[in-house]
């Protein structure tokens, strides 16, 4: 599934064959060369992942991570750092900064694109195209199928994209704010009661084969996706 990903490299030619090689797997490319540029545009929408580099005209990648890290709408970002470092003692240091994963230049295509998949499958499971199956209910992001025990549930695009999220990550409680910054993005502004609006739409369209139940309010705070009553 296509990724929004923030590149963050100052080298030209370093940027370009990166950037060339996400879009051909399909992801959307945001580029920066330096923190400021960087910052910037994380502070303008949240990024699905940050390829981050090490060495940076400014702040380093490790005081690019940190900040991510301790700023509570960004630590949830998913980055995997860039590096020629491959001393094991950079490694630690980048990991404990934060970094989810860390690649030592020079390093192929497909190699990038297989740790981009596997961090997006750990952090972001809603960002990729594995099928997901809970209690009779599936969806498959490739064929943007859902069914119920077996038949075919129709939902619109949002509704699809709530679901998808909320069976990545069940049992979790979401406030409307969370499900508005994960399911439309922090640079969408619109109501806190569209996300009621959509939750009636898709338990409505869950009735039919009774997992509407599985959408619970939670007085109070927001919603949450689950297999026990």
């Amino acid at each position: 599934m296509a990724a929004n990903i923030l590149l963050v490299e100052d080298e030209p030619a370093i940027q370009e064959l990166i950037a060339f090689n996400l879009t051909q797997a399909g992801h959307h490319v945001l580029r920066a060369s330096t923190a400021e540029v960087a910052m910037t545009l994380v502070k303008n929408a949240l990024p699905d992942l940050i390829l981050l580099d090490w060495m940076l005209p400014g702040a380093s990648g490790i005081e690019i991570a940190r900040k991510l890290r301790s700023d509570e709408r960004t630590r949830q970002i998913p980055i995997i750092m860039l590096t020629a470092r491959s001393e094991e003692q950079d490694k630690v240091q980048g990991l404990e900064a934060g970094a989810d994963d860390y690649i030592t230049k020079p390093f192929s295509p497909r190699e990038m694109l297989a740790r981009i998949k596997a961090v997006l499958r750990r952090r972001a499971p809603q960002m990729t195209d594995d099928a997901v199956e809970v209690k009779g209910l599936r969806l498959d992001p490739s064929t943007h199928r859902v069914q119920g025990n077996g038949a075919t549930i129709d939902l619109g695009p949002t509704e699809f994209r709530l679901l998808h999220f909320f069976m990545t990550h069940a049992e979790r409680v979401h406030s409307r704010t969370q499900l508005l910054d994960q399911v439309w993005g922090d640079h969408i502004f619109v109501e806190e009661r569209t996300v009621d609006v959509h939750i009636r739409r898709l338990r409505s369209a869950l009735e039919s084969t009774s997992h509407d139940t599985l959408i619970q309010t939670v007085r109070g705070t927001g919603y949450r996706f689950s297999v026990q009553g």
